[in-house]
């Protein structure tokens, strides 16, 4: 597993895990009046209108799918995870348990506290399975839907626990797909590609959730929110989530196995950092660590070499050569540039790409 191959992608972070003690916000305001301009009433609330319509079928995925959004809590965090299968299995995100190994899980019907187990981990996709072994019938399996099927401008529901605030729904459309994007935060070495980028709100403690559409079809997990520069917050209507085809990849083989060996994502089968030179520019990714049998192994590379190219593409940093290999597949025939010691030219070597396991 390449744990040290990770996105530092500037300018993004997952929303913060937070305890429902922390919660300040104050519940109940009220007196706040809403007017409706330029909307007659038969369009807003009367029978058999497109806005009834959309707000009747809002009603019944909500009313279908909530049910199966469990708030998950462990000794340090809160967060949200999905019901897969009616076997107690429950999909959420890796950085929602982190190194827990006590856990336990709110259901939405009933409110009844239950024990769960940690059944395996994926931390390049930042996805992990629990299981709940006594009353597990109390849960309902959610419906998975196809993430590929997914366009921009769709209307999409997160469903969550947003600082601690159970069974919270929020809305959005589908704003982008295919996206590469991955944690700054120290640690964070999860890359989520191609992500599903989102303008529903997704806050602390929507991480693991679900992302569905208005056929009531869990379509991905909300995970990472865009972060203002400076440190100045979430921002608005930038969120991203997991795509369902790739969690649906990771889960199944982590409730069969406990370990992945088809992630979908390729690899080099490198530990790697950025290089800089004496004045502190980057000049391309200094391999730290390779794994035998492994792409770079193949293609002739040792530790102490600088990467400096990829195919056509120069290589500079660490997340250059990130975007380069998430851009690809798993099989593909890859010629990596490099330097050796002393020597500024670049020698080469060809090897076809592995896959991301744990």
């Amino acid at each position: 597993m390449d744990s040290s191959f990770t996105s530092r992608v500037p300018g993004w972070a997952r929303p913060p895990l937070r305890r429902p003690a922390s919660l300040l916000a104050t519940a109940g305001l009220v007196g706040i009046a809403i007017a409706v301009a330029g909307c007659s009433a038969s369009a807003a609330t009367g029978t058999g209108g497109a806005a009834s319509r959309l707000q009747t079928q809002y009603e019944r995925v909500v009313r279908e799918t909530l049910p199966s959004i469990v708030q998950i809590t462990t000794p340090t965090s809160t967060g949200s995870g999905i019901v897969y299968d009616s076997k107690g299995d429950i999909v959420t995100n890796e950085h929602v348990i982190g190194d827990a190994t006590t856990v336990r899980v709110l259901e939405s019907v009933g409110n009844t506290t239950l024990t769960a187990k940690v059944i395996g981990r994926f931390n390049p996709d930042d996805l992990e399975v629990i299981r709940v072994e006594k009353d597990a019938a109390s849960l309902k399996a959610a419906t998975f839907g196809n993430s590929n099927d997914a366009q921009i401008g769709q209307i999409v529901l997160a469903m969550g626990n947003p600082l601690g605030l159970t069974d919270s729904v929020t809305q959005g459309i589908i704003s982008a797909t295919g996206r590469s994007v991955g944690s700054s935060e120290p640690g964070g070495s999860a890359l989520i590609t191609p992500a599903i980028q989102t303008s529903a709100a997704i806050n602390p403690g929507n991480s693991g959730g679900a992302l569905v559409d208005l056929d009531g079809h869990v379509i991905g997990i909300p995970t990472l929110a865009a972060q203002l520069p400076g440190n100045g917050g979430v921002a608005p209507g930038i969120g991203f989530a997991i795509p369902s085809n790739t969690v649906r990849n990771i889960a199944d083989q982590l409730i069969k196995s406990g370990q992945v060996t088809r992630s979908g994502q390729a690899s080099l089968g490198i530990t790697a950092q950025t290089a800089a030179d004496s004045a502190g520019r980057s000049v391309g990714v200094a391999v730290v660590a390779v794994a035998g049998g492994g792409t770079a192994a193949t293609a002739g590379l040792k530790p102490g070499d600088i990467i400096v190219g990829l195919d056509k593409s120069k290589v500079s940093s660490l997340e250059d050569l990130e975007s380069m290999v998430s851009a690809l597949k798993p099989g593909a025939p890859v010629t990596i540039y490099y330097t050796r010691g002393a020597s500024t030219t670049a020698r080469n070597g060809t090897a076809k790409l592995g896959s991301l396991s744990s």
